[in-house]
């Protein structure tokens, strides 16, 4: 399955063969023939270094278009569809989101042998971060207020949408484990459906390792989540994932991208996971304090609460979510590396150092005062 000449984001702020093969020219050129007002392809400008599916952005005749390619134990047409139907709901409502093509038979979503594509119109403005690895902080303070503010107005746009949640869990931003009661029990009763997990977990003393370093932030916060109205997000805010209109730090967002871990959650699992993704250094938590960037944090809120309110008791809510809300994501990644890729080491990275991990550094002392700075922001 590893491709040694194509090279991806690792999980250590390094790159490493690819699990999935790159696309090709001939690959390329014979999708673009499905579909009516494609283009044909000129050349592949550039591949994408996010490790969990191949993607590149490719240049046709027609223009601009950015080409997906997902394994279908990974991505099913119906599950890939339902990225796409949410995609549709906000462009409607005003969202800057590239369109996904419908190929001759109208279908969004293509299945050929053992994958599964997509194709969407190139997006508009400058792509600065697209070669950030996707744990790196946001070195901009007004990128930060201005990725607030986009995502609220995502916010606003997917108000409305009322689909059900995703048919998969893997490689899905879900919070069903957040929101239960007894998150243990809940996700012993998912695992004989998720058999990839459960044979992972049947090797680790997973209920143990949940009660010590979970549940005690869990206990605090659930009563309170349930009270969090339901909301289609899109699951992995991090400026990677989005476009601007300038690289000076008064630009504006001009295209959000990537709805792979979108899901039915509530509002503020999405900030939580903008301020996780972009407001702490994860591959440098050795610098202390100096993996902190509560400017970012600060900024992103800011530029929320333009838009959005978000009371005391709402930041204080946020703080309290951030050491859980990696909760349902990072259990999809064990089972990802675990049943997909057939990894141990990356899903035993993504279970102690993601799920455990992350959960433990908030209740260290840096993890603290950034959960007590955004409580009472100035």
């Amino acid at each position: 399955m590893t491709d040694p000449t194509h090279r991806v984001h690792g999980l250590a702020d390094d790159r490493m063969a690819a699990d999935w093969p790159a696309l090709t020219h001939a690959e390329v050129a014979a999708l673009l023939r499905r579909y009516d007002a494609a283009g044909t392809l000129q050349r592949i400008g550039w591949h994408s270094p996010r490790p969990l599916s191949a993607a590149a952005l490719v240049e046709t005749s027609a223009g601009a278009r950015f080409v997906k390619r997902h394994h279908r134990r990974v991505r099913t047409v119906a599950t890939l569809s339902e990225e796409h139907r949410f995609i549709a709901h906000l462009r409607a409502n005003g969202a800057p989101i590239p369109a996904v093509l419908a190929d001759a038979q109208g279908q969004t979503a293509v299945a050929i042998g053992a994958w599964v594509y997509e194709l969407h119109h190139g997006a508009e403005g400058v792509d600065l971060y697209r070669e950030a690895v996707s744990w790196s902080p946001l070195p901009d303070r007004g990128h930060a207020r201005a990725a607030g503010l986009a995502l609220a107005a995502l916010h606003d746009a997917a108000a409305g949408y009322r689909a059900p949640q995703r048919d998969s869990h893997l490689l899905v931003a879900r919070s069903e484990l957040l929101l239960a009661p007894d998150p243990i029990a809940a996700l012993r009763a998912q695992l004989p459906a998720r058999p990839g997990l459960a044979d992972y977990l049947r090797q680790r003393d997973w209920p143990q390792d949940l009660a010590r370093m979970l549940v005690p932030f869990h206990r605090t916060v659930q009563p309170r989540l349930l009270q969090q109205p339901a909301l289609w997000t899109h699951g992995d805010w991090h400026v990677s994932n989005l476009c601007w209109s300038g690289a000076g730090s008064d630009a504006r967002v001009s295209a959000v991208l990537d709805f792979g871990l979108a899901a039915r959650t509530f509002a503020l699992f999405d900030l939580a996971t903008a301020i996780e993704r972009n407001a702490i250094a994860w591959l440098a938590l050795d610098g202390g304090d100096a993996a902190v960037h509560a400017d970012i944090a600060l900024a992103l809120i800011d530029g929320y609460r333009q838009r959005r309110p978000l009371d005391a008791a709402g930041l204080t809510l946020l703080a309290d979510l951030l050491p859980l809300v990696h909760l349902d994501f990072a259990l999809s990644e064990v089972e990802y590396f675990h049943a997909i890729t057939g990894s141990r080491e990356h899903a035993d990275v993504a279970y102690d150092t993601f799920l455990l991990g992350h959960a433990a550094w908030f209740g260290t002392p840096p993890g603290q005062r950034l959960r007590q700075t955004l409580r009472q922001p100035t």
